[in-house]
């Protein structure tokens, strides 16, 4: 049986769209850290730092091979932070061709929106 904790389930989600788009790596990144919030701050960083290497990775990358290592580390990234929305934009990242602006565009709204959100 699966638990929900309750202190991250008080508010309706259609009231943050934000907020549910990322509510797995949001929980995530809680679980992990518990009460300790300078620990959720440093994991919150460490998960920026690492978005915006993969993201610098798939900018420079030229040709397949590079755009899917790339790609692949992102996906990766995304999925141990269970961050649903960004492994979707990996995947799309992944199909696409290198250097696909509108991809990389999405790529980097998803952690602008996370970088606002969290201020």
């Amino acid at each position: 049986m699966k638990v929900l904790n309750p202190v991250l389930t008080l508010l309706p989600l259609e009231l943050f769209p934000m907020l549910y788009e990322n509510g797995a790596l949001d929980a995530t990144l809680a679980a992990a850290a518990g009460d300790d919030t300078a620990l959720l701050a440093e994991l919150r960083s460490a998960f920026v730092e690492s978005l915006e290497r993969q993201i610098d990775l798939l900018k420079r990358s030229r040709c397949d091979g590079n755009w899917n290592v790339a790609a692949m580390r992102l996906k990766g990234l995304a999925a141990s932070f269970h961050a649903s929305g960004l492994i979707e934009l990996a995947d799309d990242a992944i199909a696409s061709a290198p250097g696909e602006p509108t991809v990389i565009r999405k790529i980097e709204k998803f952690l602008t929106d996370f970088t606002v959100e969290t201020r």
